[in-house]
């Protein structure tokens, strides 16, 4: 009996996996708290794996299969789950991985994000980046940040997604919603529209190309919110990113453009947690000060930024990965060697555990 691509789907979800994996000759694999598991189902055959792409692929893009060697698209049960879809060749056959996209958009304290990112979703105008590696959680947490902002204000919000991930409501906010593919051919050209559609607030699902940069730049600087992601781990390399895609002679004046928009950086990891149920984020925050605007200008001051991260905890709460880690470790959330295994200064970090105060981490 062929197997039903919605009942996997459903059981997948239910068992908490944040993605499935579909290929020929491998039962159907799910990522659960961040461990492959592979299921007790049989072997996927080439039969299986085309029916589900037909099911997926929407009617009137078929046509293209046979010439077809990557898509994005997204899929959904409806009452169970949406998902975020890359199909693609391999081997000469095609295979599926599927992203989990809860039908419920999480609350800040669902996620253990720090407070402050609340307040940073309520910013009126400038640039906030939320960056970090594939799957570590940037979407769900730019879609919390949303829908903080939906709960808490009246702005007009236009998304510009690859594909759409999680669907907002219009509370007290009005969403448009646009996707790559069937709304808008790219980011550039889908960035240059919104500022025409009156945005408050515009977020671009991915920064990955220098016309996109700049023209994200470009409508931070002219009053608008703008919300992207980066693949960066930390700050530090998120400014060196958005720079480097730039020729050396426009660098610097790239440089002045985003210390002035720059309003916050959100860089997350996700790590196991101590009760074995699930994840939590680690979470580094950069909130761009005075000082922390003066070291993105000046290409000799950049690596200093995580210094002045670490000051700001207090006054702006702003927090490094160490002290992030150091704070989970504390609320019983982590355990002590995960928390040092992450560190980006394992012995400081140890020593703070331990009572030893270090002038380098200070928490």
């Amino acid at each position: 009996m062929a197997l039903d691509l919605d009942t996997l789907l459903t059981k997948a979800f239910r068992l908490g996996a944040s993605d499935i994996h579909l290929r020929i000759k491998l039962p159907p694999v799910f990522r659960i708290n961040g461990k492959l598991v592979r299921t007790e189902l049989p072997e996927l055959t080439a039969n299986d794996i085309n029916s589900f792409v037909k099911k997926i692929v929407p009617v009137d893009r078929l046509k293209d299969l046979p010439y077809m060697k990557n898509i994005d698209l997204a899929y959904s049960i409806p009452g169970v789950c949406r998902f975020r879809v890359n199909i693609f060749k391999q081997r000469g056959t095609f295979a599926i991985v599927m992203r989990t996209i809860p039908a419920k958009i999480p609350d800040i304290e669902e996620l253990n994000l720090p407070a402050v990112i609340k307040e940073i979703a309520l910013y009126p105008r400038g640039l906030v980046l939320v960056t970090g590696a594939t799957g570590s959680g940037k979407s769900t947490t730019l879609a919390a940040m949303l829908n903080e902002l939906n709960n808490k204000d009246s702005r007009v919000i236009v998304t510009i997604e690859d594909p759409i991930e999680y669907l907002h409501r219009d509370k007290k906010c009005i969403f448009y919603q646009r996707e790559i593919g069937d709304d808008a051919d790219d980011f550039f050209t889908a960035l240059k529209a919104a500022l025409r559609e009156d945005p408050d607030v515009i977020l671009v699902g991915e920064m990955r190309d220098p016309e996109t940069v700049r023209t994200a730049l470009d409508a931070a600087e002219t009053g608008h919110m703008v919300f992207s992601t980066l693949h960066t781990l930390d700050a530090k390399e998120t400014i060196n990113r958005i720079i480097s895609f730039f020729p050396p002679y426009h660098q610097q004046a790239i440089r002045f453009q985003l210390a002035s928009v720059l309003k916050a950086t959100i860089s997350q990891r996700l790590l196991p947690r101590a009760d074995g149920k699930g994840r939590v984020p680690a979470v580094e925050i950069m909130i761009v000060t005075e000082a922390i605007r003066e070291r993105i200008m000046n290409p000799e001051l950049t690596e200093e930024i995580p210094e002045f991260i670490e000051k700001g905890k207090e006054v702006y709460g702003s927090q490094t990965f160490d002290q992030s880690l150091y704070n989970l470790w504390k609320r019983g959330l982590i355990t002590k060697e995960d928390a040092i295994k992450y560190a980006t200064k394992p012995d400081d970090l140890k020593l703070k555990m331990e009572g030893i105060f270090s002038s380098g981490l200070e928490i």
